[in-house]
């Protein structure tokens, strides 16, 4: 019996939560990197607009992760999304701590 005629269809498919929240993962991520680039090349001269977006980012992240974790719990579904979404917001999140971080220890 030859394996090479056998095919296994399923019905999965991705969750439309995950890849939103893949979406606002790498939104996120772009933003936060423009941001401190930016800031960085301008000796770290940032103007209030920029503390606007990472605040915009933050809601992004925030409700990028909680898609995220919603999207995980559907059933009979691919979650490939669902974890890359999940882990570029948490990762956003970790890296707006770490700028808030720097900021009020700076010396």
């Amino acid at each position: 019996m030859s394996h090479r005629n056998s095919f296994i269809f399923t019905n999965k498919s991705h969750t439309e939560k995950g890849i939103m929240a893949t979406i606002l993962g790498v939104i996120s991520l772009a933003t936060l990197g423009y941001a401190i680039v930016t800031s960085y090349q301008n000796g770290g001269e940032v103007p209030p607009q920029y503390g606007a977006a990472v605040l915009l980012v933050t809601f992004f992240a925030l409700a990028g992760a909680a898609l995220g974790v919603i999207s995980r719990t559907e059933r009979d579904k691919y979650y490939f999304f669902s974890y890359l979404g999940i882990l570029l917001n948490v990762i956003a999140l970790g890296i707006i701590s770490a700028v808030l971080y720097a900021g009020a220890y700076a010396v």
